[in-house]
């Protein structure tokens, strides 16, 4: 399947379609274009499988049942934009995607240090819209990563410095994308690279051993009953190796939802093959406190921002 990645070649009436859908005043990004400029790999049609939107006091808070991957882009207005770009992965249990916490926001922050944002709409798994659920949201953060690294001069983006963040769930995707860029889960005919340039990954999934996995992400993804080679594939600290990008944590010790032993095994393993990491573990700040809402974890933009200065991408 040949994919063109450029998207100026979409037709105008499904940029009109998607302006209309989703690029309204409840975000704020600059532009929401379809990621896939043809078909989608493996797709299932499934009529009857539709987009469910939750909205808080007029805001997209989150979205379920995704079936047509987006991206929105978000270009830095008040600061000149450095050069530096981030792909944006909201977590959700790979049930739903936390569309604006750990979407949105998170861009509107990147863009006040001049860094263009892309949050990535992806398809959660589901055995009714894809032949096979556990590779689907690899397929669009793949296709995502080379389409922002094939387009960056479009955006005065330096193609060398494009990280990845993720939330949760999300976390487990970034990851994934960060230790599973070469593997081949769709026909493309773009060499492009889709190795991230550094990943972020805030109180993230990483293991999908039972002992310290998030169970929902777990069976969503994997299935009710996953064969060990499965768990193993996905278990992103075992797939580290010294070409992983290098990586920011961020955990709370206190995280009952997804054990902090998920970021701590993803650093051990960055450290053994010699990959420079950042590991912050917070005494307190629970699961899925965004860009910090209590607690020391409300610090960790902070510790982000002095690693991203040290690593030349502020």
């Amino acid at each position: 399947m040949k994919n063109n990645t450029n998207f100026r070649n979409y037709t105008p009436f499904i940029i009109l379609m998607l302006f209309f859908k989703i690029g309204t005043p409840l975000y704020a990004q600059d532009k929401v274009i379809p990621l896939w400029a043809t078909s989608i790999p493996d797709a299932i049609n499934a009529p009857n499988y539709q987009e469910k939107e939750t909205l808080k006091d007029g805001i997209i808070t989150g979205v379920s049942f995704v079936t047509i991957p987006t991206l929105a882009i978000y270009l830095p207005k008040e600061i000149k934009q450095n050069g530096t770009s981030v792909l944006i992965l909201p977590g959700g249990g790979y049930s739903h995607l936390s569309i604006d916490k750990e979407g949105a926001k998170v861009a509107k922050w990147f863009n006040s240090l001049g860094i263009t944002a892309f949050v990535l709409k992806y398809r959660l798994p589901s055995n009714l819209i894809m032949k096979d659920k556990t590779i689907g949201p690899l397929q669009d953060a793949q296709e995502a990563m080379r389409f922002i690294r094939k387009n960056a001069s479009q955006w005065g983006l330096d193609s060398d410095k494009i990280g990845v963040i993720g939330f949760s769930a999300g976390g487990h995707l970034a990851s994934t994308l960060s230790t599973q860029y070469n593997d081949i889960v769709y026909k493309t005919d773009n060499t492009t690279s889709a190795r991230p340039s550094f990943s972020l990954l805030i109180y993230p999934v990483i293991c999908m051993t039972n002992e310290v996995t998030h169970k929902g992400s777990q069976t969503n993804l994997l299935g009710a009953n996953p064969s060990q080679e499965l768990i193993d594939k996905f278990s992103n600290e075992k797939r580290v190796t010294p070409e992983t990008p290098h990586a920011f944590l961020v955990h709370a010790t206190d995280d009952t939802v997804v054990p902090s032993e998920n970021s701590i095994n993803y650093y051990l393993a960055l450290k053994n093959n010699k990959v420079s990491a950042e590991l912050h573990l917070y005494e307190k700040g629970g699961h899925g406190f965004g860009l910090g809402v209590k607690d020391t974890s409300r610090f960790w933009t902070k510790d982000c921002m002095e690693w991203l200065k040290a690593n030349g991408y502020l």
